[in-house]
Order: C-alpha cells, then structure tokens, then sequence
C-alpha cells in the first residue's frame, strides 16, 4: 500500500474517506463508523469550532477515554485548524488545573466523569475555557451541539509542519512535559510504522491503551487509518473484555505491553482459539515478552519496538516478516526519515556498531518542549537536531536498534551496568513465571543489588530458591537478583505498563 498523499491530518481523512467510502474506521463502544460517516461528523465539529471563534492554531483541550468521539473531535479540531491538547483521563483536579493553565487551551471537550473521575464537578472549582461535555451533568454545553453544524467545507489546509497534537509526557521533571507534534511527521511516521506490521484495509487493530499517549494518538490512530483499516477502541483495559472484542471483531493485530499481554493469559477465559485471527501488532519490553505475545498470545508476527512521545511514538520498529528470534533480539532499524546515533555517555563522541552508549534520535523529532516545559528543550537536544533520549543502546553492524535501559533505571551492581530488563528477560524464561519487575535496591558495598518480584502463572507455584537456580543456569552471576519476592500482581498503570517508582518502594523492605 502506498502512502496517503495529503500531509495534514484533515485532508488525510478527507482522503481516505473518498478511497474507502463506507468501511470502517472505527468500532467503539458497541458502535461502527465507516470512512465517510467519521469525516462528516468531524466536519460537523470543524464547523462548530469555527463558529465560536477558534481560528487556526489555537489550542482545543480533549479529555476523554478510548472513544468515536475522542477521535471525531480530534479530526473536527485539526479540520478548523486548531491544536488538540490531549489529557490524560488520569488527572486529579490539580492536575487538570495545571494542564488548563499551561496548555492556553480555548475550549475544553471532556466527559462528565470516568473511572472514578468526576471531571464535572473539578471543573467547577478550578479556572477553565468553555467547556463541552459529553454526559448527563447540566450546566455545561452538551456534546451533541457540535454535531447539529453543517459540515464545513474543506479549509485552506494548514502546513505540514503546523502542530497537531500536543501530549504530557511524564519525565524527571516534578511536572510532565508538554511535547508538539506536526501533522507531517504524525501521518508519515504513523504510516511507516503501520507499513512494519504489514497492515492492509482488511486489518482490524485493538487499542486498549489510551489514545492521550502517544504509543494511541500520533502511533496507532495514525498507523491504522492511513493503512484504511479499522482502529477498535477498547474504553479502559479489561483483559475479559479485550479477549472478547479480539474474538467479537476477529481482530488481526493489537497494540499491547508486557503486563497486558501477561494478564491476557492469564485470565480464566483465555484460549487460544480466542486470539486465533492475531497475526501481528506492537509491543515492547524484554525478548522473552516479544516471545510470549508472538507464541502464548498468538500474535505470530508482532513488532518490537522503540521510541517516545517526542520521536512520534516509536523511531525504531521491528518487520512483521523476520524471524522470532530477531524481532525478539532488537526493536527494528530506524524508521524511513529517522536517523539514529550512539554516543559515549562521557565524551558524546559517535561509537560503532555492536557498542552500548547513549542513544539519540533526529528526523521525526519534536520540535522542542511548550509551555513551562520549554526551558528542558535546550537541555533534550543537541546543537545539531539529536533528541537526547536519555536511553541506552546500540546499534548491530546490519543497523538494528538494541534497546538496553533508561540510564535512570539502570542498576550499578560493584561498578557494572545491569539493564533490569535484562534479569526481568531471563526471569520470565522460567515456565510458570507469568510477569517479572526488576528494580535496583541501595546497598553500602557495592552501590546497589538486585531485587527481583515475579507474578507465577494461574495454578502455578514458584519458590525464591527456585527462581534463584533458575537465573543462576542462564545469566551471568552478576545479574542474579540478590533478592526475590513472588507477589499476586505488580504495581502497574490502568493499561498494564509497569510502575518501577512504585516497584522501588516495594523494594526497600528488602534493605531494612
């Protein structure tokens, strides 16, 4: 499939709309929309943004879950020319204050309440723009306003460098930080990273987690309609639910994380005729996870990837085609457009290949932080247009991407770098080893020690001693965790991706 010609996000459904006519773009909650219906009603809201007042480049704040409507008010806003300041669904009132303030947000489109939020009633004590609320609490413009406009003609298109979207991304700093990204690099990387998976207009891909996160929004959105297949939005991650949407829309790819793969399996209702129509997707995190989503799930050929929000989600992505056993081994080459450097962390001279450094990243990068956060761009980028990632890896003499670690999560056992997903990798090898968190422990002598926590599989039983010998017969002696705890869960966010800060207060029992 080739690329989509139009390089912003409303001309690109306005594109796809006219190519796939009535097949669907989404399915959510319970409902179907094709091409041309999802473009209508965007058109409907481009309109109703244009009639109050908001000119192109303001910005439109969007708090909402996975849902048609996340995603219609997304192309409404882009269609008139507007920035869409995604949200996070798990903001506190404070939160949500700050994100208002700093974003300079014009107008507001958010849920009532949602998993234990009530957004309506925070909204009503803090300072915010108009609102527009989807739900049932008054006082506020409902959400059905915006669809009684007449669809708005196509505008002046904006530039492909114009932003899209901006996320909150959370850092070292005490406040997340606000990253831009441009409708070019969203349409052009979203593309290529759904060309590594292989999709067709015939895929269907699950979403359970959020589109507020770039891995949503600027990676699988993008990924999915410039493919004209169909993005199925799971509202909140329910590995049930998700097993029953998988078999309900016979999905052929999804885009998951260790923890949710792990509780996929899991789950009571977990078989293997269930995810038989999985062929592919994206997924991070160490070999033996890529294994498991590919062989246990049975997404035989999904991608191992790299990347954040600023580098648009994912920089390096893995083909769908190659053999288990690389794409479990490294997240793929750079991206066509993506140029990718290691660097010593002391010198920050270029090192050859096979060569563990720092990693940095140019092409399709951030322009630099807004807001508050603009003051870390200097800090992020080089001289010459390098993200700084802050992670450590290297690439293979054939160009592949190794991931290694964050340096802040790196563990420094008696002066050498141990990667915790490293140990997390060989502990998962242990049959009735169902998920593996690995965090660094302070220790007086040798700076710091390992300290392991494993979830056992359903019905299975593990034992420290156990788990000891296990990692002693296949790593280094010097990556053998010093201690383990076998725990009923991790701590973990609402889509399944580990909480390491939450993993290291655990920990400190360990060195009472």
């Amino acid at each position: 499939m080739t690329m989509p010609l139009s390089r912003d996000l409303g001309s690109l459904l306005r594109e796809q709309a006219a190519r796939f006519g009535s097949h669907p773009a989404l399915i959510g909650m319970g409902e179907t929309t094709g091409y041309a219906a999802l473009t209508q009603r965007a058109a409907r809201i481009a309109a109703f943004f244009t009639a109050r007042g908001i000119q192109r480049g303001d910005r439109i704040g969007l708090l909402m879950n996975n849902r048609p409507e996340w995603v219609e008010t997304f192309f409404g806003a882009v269609m008139a020319g507007a920035v869409v300041v995604a949200f996070s669904t798990w903001s506190k009132r404070d939160e949500l204050a700050y994100l208002i303030d700093d974003s300079g947000i014009r107008l507001l489109v958010t849920l009532d309440r949602f998993s234990g939020q009530d957004f309506a009633a925070d909204l009503r004590t803090i300072a915010a723009p108009d609102v527009v609320m989807l739900g049932d609490d008054p006082g506020w413009l409902p959400y059905s306003t915006m669809l009684d406009a007449s669809p708005a003609p196509p505008g002046t298109p904006v530039r492909p460098q114009d932003d899209a979207i901006i996320i909150y991304t959370s850092g070292s700093s005490s406040r997340p930080k606000s990253v831009p990204l441009s409708h070019g690099s969203v349409i052009e990387n979203g593309f290529n990273i759904g060309h590594r998976q292989g999709y067709a207009e015939n895929d269907r891909v699950l979403l359970a987690p959020p589109l507020f996160w770039s891995y949503g929004s600027a990676n699988a959105l993008s990924a999915v309609l410039t493919h004209g297949a169909t993005l199925v939005l799971q509202a909140q991650f329910d590995a049930g639910e998700a097993l029953d949407l998988i078999e309900q829309y016979r999905c052929t790819a999804l885009y998951t994380l260790p923890a949710i793969t792990a509780a996929l399996i899991a789950h009571p209702g977990f078989r293997r005729k269930r995810t038989a129509s999985l062929r592919t997707g994206l997924t991070i995190g160490a070999p033996q996870d890529v294994v498991t989503a590919a062989e246990v799930l049975g997404a035989r050929e999904i991608c191992n990837v790299y990347g954040q929000t600023e580098t648009y989600g994912n920089c390096c992505v893995t083909w769908h085609h190659w053999p288990l056993e690389r794409r479990a081994a490294c997240q793929g080459p750079p991206l066509p457009g993506v140029t990718i450097r290691i660097v010593d962390e002391t010198t920050g001279a270029v090192l050859p290949a096979d060569q563990p450094g720092l990693i940095e990243v140019k092409g399709h990068v951030m322009r630099g932080y807004v807001g508050a956060s603009a003051s870390q761009t200097a800090a992020a980028m080089t001289t010459d247009g390098f993200f700084r990632t802050g992670d450590m890896g290297e690439l293979t003499a054939a160009g592949d991407m190794r991931f290694i670690g964050r340096t802040t999560e790196m563990i420094k056992k008696g002066g050498i770098n141990i990667a915790p997903a490293e140990v997390e990798d060989v502990l998962m090898r242990h049959p009735a080893v169902s998920l593996a968190g690995v965090v660094g422990v302070p220790d007086a002598t040798r700076g710091e020690l390992i300290a392991a926590f494993v979830v056992p599989k359903p019905g299975q039983i593990v034992t420290e001693a156990g788990l000891t010998a296990h990692c002693r017969e296949l790593a280094s002696r010097y990556k053998v965790p010093d201690f383990i705890a076998v725990r009923d869960a991790l701590p973990v966010t609402v889509t399944g991706k580990l909480l390491r800060r939450d993993l290291k207060v655990l920990a400190a029992e360990f060195v009472k």
